[in-house]
This record gives C-alpha cells, structure tokens and sequence, in this order.
C-alpha cells in the first residue's frame, strides 16, 4: 500500500491531492471537499473490444454439481449471486472439452449440444438480471482426471465407481492415484486440439465474452508443459520448444475459430514450486510465445502439479510472477494469491504489478467484496435496482 503523505498544516494548493489521503485511493479530502486520484481497482480497463468497469475478476471455481457436462440449478444461483457483486468480469468454472476431460463425474461440460443447451440456460437467467461480462475457463484435467468430489473424499474413483481411464502426455500418475494414466498418441492429441477448438466455437455461440484456456494446476496442458509430467521423446517432449507445442496448437486453433474480437487468454502456473520443474523463466519464454500468437491476456497463478510442492504461503504470494510476466511482455495479466484487502489489491494494479486481481474462495467467502473494498476506497459500483436502497448513510457515492 501506498505511504501516506506527511502530516501538513498549511492547506494545500487547489487540485493538489490531499494530504491526509493515500494517492491511491479516491476519497473526498477533508480540506477541500475534492476528489483525489481515482481509485486505479476501480478504473475501466478494455481488452480489445471488452471493456470491464473495473480490475476485479472473478476467478473459476469448480462447483461439482453438474450432472453429465450439463449447467443445473445450482449453477443460476451460483452464478447469479455472483454476477451481482459488481466485479468487472465473472469466469465460470473450469468446463472440459470432453468426457474423459472432466475432473470429476460432476463438472461443468461443453462437448455436445446438451451440454451447450444447459449452459445457455443458466446464463440466459443471469444476464436477465446482470449485465456483467462473463468469461469461461475451457480445460481438460488429463491425469487428474476421475476424482470424487471434495467432500466425497477427493481421491481417484474406480473404474467400478464411476471413475474412467485417464490420459496425459506421459504414463505417470499424479501422487495419489494407483491408476497410471494412459500416454496420449499424436492422433489423440490432434483429437484433443480439435476438442477444444469445437468448445471454444460454442462458446463463442452462447455469447461469453472472453475464453481463458487452463494450463495450470496440473491439468492437462500444465502437464504438457512440466519436464516432471512430460516424459516423451518425441516431438511433444523433452525441449521446452517441444513440451509448449500441445499448449501452443490449443491456443492456435482456438483463436482460429472464434471472432477475432473475442479475447482469448490462458492461466498459467508460474512455477511448480518443485526444484527441477517448471518455472518462471520457462513461463516467461511461454508467455513471450503466445503474444506473438495474439494472446489476450495471462492469468498466473502456481503449483498444483506435484505432491513435492513446497508453497511460501502469505498475502500476494504469487503476485511477483504476474509482474515479471507483464514486465517482460506487455501482454495484460491477471493476479491471484491470497488476495484479501481493498488497500491490497488497490496497490497491486496501482503499481503496476498487474492489470486485474482475481478472487475465488475470497468471494465466496464475501460475494460482496467489489462493494465494500469501493467503500473502502471511495470508488463506486453499480448495483441491481433492487439493491438501491441498501447503500449505507456514510457512503453517499457508493451507487454512483
């Protein structure tokens, strides 16, 4: 967070910022009776022909509660509460390309009409009633594949349990699992880029406003791309060149077959926190690929694809990866990693760590987190007209 300024007795000039206040934030002064500078988590931001009211995002979060691919009920009121929160951008959960994609037999699909068809049912009720951009996360979980749910225990299912044969760039099980995932052929991942080529296209048709590819945590294309997980000695292992050419021709033929103004981006783990594994100067040398591909933006986040991972916890953890991510790209980055505080996420994009905070368990937690951190920091949000008059008596501008 940003020093405040000394304490001075003497007023200051007309149009100064106030003394009394952090730079960062947009607060009236106490002196004046002015605004200073405008809250930079509260400032629009465009991605090409997107433009979000604010740098807060709404991270994917898996929900386990659809039933074959299919969106349910849940889902609307999930996504519905969220899309009222004010944030400038609402991701649904990570959604597979295909059956065998899914992390467990509950997740959220978009290989088939069906699948399609319910999603667009749940989006059709939330934006009846929120005009917030909405993005998707489209990924296959590949070894980590065939899981129970969370509070089923979480562990690998049996092909007797609903469970199914998982695959991955090589035959090597996540920690864990005593099934070993079966070693993609170069027909199947040919297969498989076209999966997520034909989900990217029905996206595209349900009118979501931005696709973010999973390359992290240890799914698939994270798997490609970790010299822990990518054992192969052909064209798809082996070199970093050769390790990023599945997650490359995903995103190839993903841009490819959506319109050229929809943004298309992809969260990364920036290191597996695993001595000899992949990390940010190989993240780097990725990034610096896909903008030369036209990628959107990088959410960057870490681990998830090791049991040795050894995570140095604490507030913006990860946030020194976006900032070398952006600093050595340009390209426009998202950051997560415990981030909890307005004045904290205020500082992240006012420094030019990163260009949008993204939040998960935190708004779960809060699912009004964007109203109270532009409370905090004198900014404003725009509620449904049925919240209007909930707008506390001290802060007057909230609604706008």
């Amino acid at each position: 967070m940003a020093r405040h300024a000394a304490l001075r007795l003497d007023l200051p000039e007309r149009g100064r910022t106030c003394p009394f206040e952090s730079p960062l934030h947009s607060k009236p002064c106490p002196i004046q009776g002015e605004p200073t500078t405008m809250s930079q988590l509260f400032s629009p931001y465009t991605l090409g022909e997107l433009t979000l009211a604010n740098r807060i995002v709404i991270a994917p979060m898996c929900q386990y509660s659809a039933e074959d691919g299919r969106a349910t009920d849940w889902h609307v009121i999930h996504l519905g509460h969220l899309a009222l929160s004010g944030a400038g951008l609402l991701f649904l959960e990570a959604t597979a390309v295909e059956p065998e994609g899914r992390i467990s037999p509950f997740d959220l699909g978009l290989w088939s009409d069906e699948t399609e068809a319910a999603l667009a049912r749940a989006l059709a009720a939330v934006r009846a009633h929120s005009d917030m951009p909405i993005g998707i996360q489209l990924g296959h979980a590949g070894r980590k594949a065939s899981v129970a749910q969370p509070w089923a225990g979480g562990g690998q299912l049996g092909l007797d349990q609903g469970g199914w044969q998982t695959v991955a760039p090589s035959a090597v099980a996540f920690e864990g699992h005593a099934r070993a995932p079966h070693a993609l052929t170069t027909d199947e991942i040919a297969r498989l880029v076209e999966s997520f080529a034909l989900a990217a296209r029905r996206s595209a048709r349900l009118g979501l406003d931005a696709i973010e590819l999973h390359g992290a945590h240890g799914y698939l294309l994270h798997q490609f791309l970790s010299p822990l997980s990518n054992r192969r000695e052909d064209t798809y292992g082996g070199s970093l060149e050769n390790r990023m050419r599945f997650p490359l021709a995903v995103f190839d033929a993903v841009k490819a077959v959506v319109p050229s103004s929809l943004p298309v981006g992809i969260r990364v783990s920036g290191t597996d926190w695993v001595e000899g594994g992949w990390d940010i100067e190989q993240t780097l040398v990725f990034a610096s690929a896909l903008q030369a591909r036209g990628c959107s933006f990088i959410d960057v986040s870490g681990g998830g694809l090791s049991a040795a991972q050894k995570i140095p916890l604490g507030p913006s953890y990860q946030v020194p990866m976006a900032r070398a991510v952006k600093q050595a790209t340009g390209l426009p980055t998202i950051a997560v990693g415990l981030i909890t505080e307005a004045d904290q996420a205020e500082a992240i994009i006012g420094t030019g760590d990163a260009d949008f905070v993204a939040l998960a368990r935190g708004m779960l937690y809060d699912p009004r987190w964007p109203w109270h951190a532009a409370a905090h920091l004198g900014a404003t949000v725009k509620p449904p007209l049925q919240y209007l008059r909930s707008q506390p008596r001290q802060y007057k501008s909230l609604f706008g």
